[in-house]
């Protein structure tokens, strides 16, 4: 079970700094990248709504199916039509997404059970990401491309603490049968 836990934890920390680096590198490609995801993301959700709309026999099915697919249509142009809008809303979805996740890994620190290093580890992300949506949060329209930079710097220290987490626990069964072969 250890190694079905640590792998994905390895390979999660790993992308965290590469997404990091590439978002400090090339702060204007990064947010052309997010936008262009996102309006792609709509798109599609569009395409899929019409698709179920068409395949219901009851009309009220239809109309609200209809009706999500055309306000997936406007959400996959509308970044594309007005960018500074679409920066702001960014801006204060990620804030959010980072004060919620970093509640979330402070209260993984009092879980009991767990080695002091992993709680640490767990404790010092969240505090990383409260940092983050408090930042943003407190600063929504200081633009995208700043959004970018700061996620960046959060990403590599976030991978970096994620990275060292899967390190201990890969450590953890060996470092039990070394302790247990020396009693």
């Amino acid at each position: 079970m250890v190694k079905s836990t640590v792998t994905p934890l390895f390979w999660r920390g790993g992308l965290a700094v590469v997404v990091g680096v590439v978002s400090l590198v090339c702060p204007g490609v990064t947010l052309e990248a997010f936008v262009v995801a996102f309006s792609v993301y709509a798109l599609v959700v569009a395409g899929i709504d019409v698709m179920r709309a068409f395949s219901r026999d009851r009309v009220v099915a239809v109309g609200g199916r209809l009706l999500l697919a055309a306000l997936s249509l406007a959400a996959a142009f509308g970044p594309v039509t007005w960018p500074e809008v679409t920066a702001l809303v960014l801006t204060v979805c990620v804030s959010a997404w980072a004060l919620v996740s970093g509640v979330v890994e402070v209260a993984l620190f009092f879980r009991y059970g767990e080695r002091a290093g992993e709680r640490a580890t767990w404790l010092l992300s969240g505090l990383v990401s409260v940092l983050l949506g408090t930042v943003l949060a407190a600063r929504p329209g200081a633009g995208a491309v700043t959004l970018v930079s700061v996620f960046g710097v959060f990403s590599v220290l976030h991978g970096a603490f994620v990275l060292i987490a899967s390190a201990g626990i890969r450590r953890a069964p060996y470092a039990t049968r070394r302790l247990a072969r020396s009693h």
